[in-house]
């Protein structure tokens, strides 16, 4: 395939950004977009054709974009509850997709999920960015190269004020509004969870086996309501809002490590993922690595260009600028693309999908019930033993560590 003709349910900022920074790359046009709003899905019609020089097939029903003969692969950037129903239709159609991130409503969704794309065998990649970024990748290397020894606990947040996000969800039709609404849960557990199981190797050697979640109370919500008097919808001014400032959730994997998520999305906070790797040879908590028995071996993570994968060798300013979040979403989409080209593997596949989706609805349960331990479902059916690893890039193997 030279070139792959794609399709775009979803255009609101995460949708369209995808879209510009897909129209960019030689082997690849936009042919199709959809959104539920006609006023969003044609602004970004016109911007592609400014952009790029063409206009794209605009409609509001999905299905006009799925099954066009001129579309060959699908990326799903809606809502976060439509996104496994969006991806088993289009997984039925036999066309590659790619599924934006957000947390499940069911381990069952989970489950179906699993099942249409084993049934079908259309490839999948799950869109998880953070798992194509710099530090994560860097960590990831130097473990595989077994600098930091043992493998004992990786932590990770979602520090993030979305608080005008959310409280503008009604203007802005954004649908995180009603899950702050009515749910209490891990509502984004990916991006800190997505390049630890990498990390980790789970469902490729290990797997998650249970976990725990805790919740504090709502009150930034209001508070930042409060503080902003005339400027939240009226309507909202008395809601009641379920879904905790604070969430911390405790998982243990298989072979005994811990995974360590925080959610942080409703307080004045400080931003980073603290993406925090802990051996027994080193420990790194975003880019500030010790090794040895003493802080006195404290160093910049990225001063260990010798482990950085090739892509992030290769990493430009204008590529960084160009690619999005700083260049791990050009790596990203890059991969999806070439994976379908040359018929390989997708690196997230449907089975990491449902292990890290499936954390939401199950921290929802451990809140409700004041903490109580979940199971984690084996989604791979007991092919976690004996499956290979793959790691989203190839990593360089360097001598004396």
């Amino acid at each position: 395939m030279e070139k792959v003709r794609l399709g775009i349910l979803g255009v609101g900022v995460r949708g369209k950004d995808s879209m510009h920074l897909f129209a960019k790359m030689p082997d690849v046009e936009i042919t199709a977009i959809c959104d539920l709003y006609f006023d969003r899905v044609e602004f970004a019609a016109n911007e592609c054709e400014e952009g790029v020089g063409y206009k794209p097939f605009y409609t509001t029903d999905y299905k006009e974009v799925i099954y066009r003969d001129d579309v060959d692969a699908v990326m799903i950037a809606t809502s976060w509850e439509s996104h496994i129903p969006l991806a088993i239709e289009v997984m039925r159609t036999g066309k590659p997709v790619a599924m934006e991130v957000g947390g499940a409503y069911s381990v069952k969704d989970c489950f179906e999920l699993v099942r249409v794309q084993e049934e079908t065998g259309t490839p999948f990649m799950f869109f998880e960015n953070c798992c194509f970024d710099e530090i994560e990748l860097l960590a990831t290397s130097m473990v595989r190269n077994g600098v930091y020894g043992e493998i004992v606990q990786c932590e990770g947040g979602y520090p993030h004020d979305l608080r005008d996000e959310v409280l503008y969800g009604n203007r802005n039709r954004h649908y995180r509004l009603r899950n702050y609404m009515h749910r209490n849960c891990e509502n984004y557990p990916t991006h800190e969870l997505g390049p630890i199981a990498k990390l980790l190797n789970i469902n490729r050697g290990n797997r998650m086996v249970s976990l725990v979640s805790i919740a504090t109370k709502s009150a930034g919500i209001k508070e930042y309501i409060r503080s902003h008097p005339g400027e939240i919808d009226e309507d909202l001014v008395d809601k009641e809002f379920m879904q905790g400032d604070i969430v911390d959730t405790i998982i243990t994997c298989a072979h005994g490590e811990t995974i360590h998520l925080k959610l942080n999305t409703s307080l004045p906070v400080i931003g980073g993922r603290g993406f925090t790797v802990r051996g027994t040879k080193a420990c790194s908590v975003s880019s500030q690595f010790f090794k040895g028995y003493s802080k006195d071996y404290s160093r910049n993570l990225l001063d260990y260009k010798q482990y950085m994968p090739k892509c992030w060798q290769e990493m430009t300013d204008d590529k960084r600028r160009i690619y999005g979040h700083g260049g791990m979403d050009g790596i990203e989409f890059r991969t999806f693309i070439d994976c379908i080209k040359y018929n390989k593997p997708m690196p997230i596949d449907v089975y990491d999908a449902a292990a890290w989706m499936c954390i939401s609805c199950l921290s929802e349960a451990s809140i409700a019930q004041g903490g109580k331990p979940q199971e984690i479902p084996d989604f791979t059916h007991g092919q976690w033993m004996i499956r290979e690893s793959l790691d989203v890039v190839e990593f360089p193997k360097v001598e004396n560590n």
